[in-house]
């Protein structure tokens, strides 16, 4: 096994542990969400994004409510919006 290959394994192993893990590290929460350490530190300076500072240094993430930030927003695609269309003139006919 060469080593570039070695570190593909030790990447894919990590993202399952990660996971698995319900509170994140700051690090690990940029992973997962794929966002910039800069722009995670204006997030939570702001208190933008759901975190937490239990000793008043250290950031954690409850990886579940940062799913729901990250899906908050949510825009419906045009099947979406055409059945609701359908559905509102269907009742508003009867």
């Amino acid at each position: 096994m060469d080593t570039i290959e070695l570190k593909q394994r030790f990447d894919r192993l990590e993202k399952l542990l990660l996971s698995n893990k319900t509170v994140l590290t700051f690090e690990e929460a940029c992973e997962y969400t794929g966002i910039k350490p800069s722009y995670m530190y204006k997030l939570t300076s702001s208190a933008n994004i759901p975190h937490s500072k239990p000793n008043g240094k250290v950031i954690f993430f409850d990886k579940k409510k940062l799913d729901n930030w990250l899906l908050q927003n949510n825009r419906k695609s045009s099947i979406e919006l055409e059945k609701e269309a359908l559905s509102y003139a269907f009742i508003k006919k009867a």
